[in-house]
């Protein structure tokens, strides 16, 4: 029974552990991304409009005409 506790002293060790280099890691800041904000504009695609609605008829309504 002592060796569960032993293991169970040892993992929350361990877990401590890594949760304090994750925590240090976050706030140097390793996990920032340096690459996305330069490459979005490149993906950024928005609609220009001219300030006319399309004037094309829509086929699925019969026309009264």
């Amino acid at each position: 029974m002592s060796v569960i506790y032993l293991l169970l002293a040892i993992s929350v060790a361990v877990a401590l552990v890594f949760f304090v280099v994750f925590v240090i890691s976050v706030r140097r800041g390793q996990y920032d991304d340096a690459y996305t904000p330069s490459v979005r504009m490149l993906f950024d695609d928005e609609l220009v409009t001219t300030g006319e609605p399309d004037k094309k008829e829509n086929p699925s309504k019969p026309s009264n005409k």
